[in-house]
């Protein structure tokens, strides 16, 4: 299926062809999690979280040990901000994975 598309500008056209549900995408949500025995809470748009679940599935693991995987692997490089390493992991697999 195609959307005809009536602008030339990709983000007026994106914005304007959002439904509610899509518009909800935006909104951060909170979750909580224990990694290693610690809680942590993270915020995300609703847009990344259906991505690490979308991953989870591919890898047949719960969301808990995704994020977890991604924690001991990513915040090698970024120590600080979990949120911005699950944000750069899910445009990567993006990117690479999606069809």
């Amino acid at each position: 299926m195609s959307i005809f598309i009536e602008t030339d500008d990709f983000l007026d056209h994106m914005f304007t062809a959002c439904t509610t549900d899509q518009i909800n995408e935006f909104i951060p949500q909170k979750k909580g999690f224990r990694i290693h025995g610690h809680s942590t809470t993270i915020r995300l748009e609703q847009a990344f979280w259906n991505v690490l679940e979308w991953m989870a599935s591919n890898r047949n693991v719960s969301l808990a040990v995704l994020i977890e995987n991604i924690h001991d692997q990513c915040m090698v490089a970024n120590d600080k901000n979990l949120a911005s390493c699950l944000r750069v992991i899910c445009l990567k697999y993006i990117n690479i994975y999606s069809d």
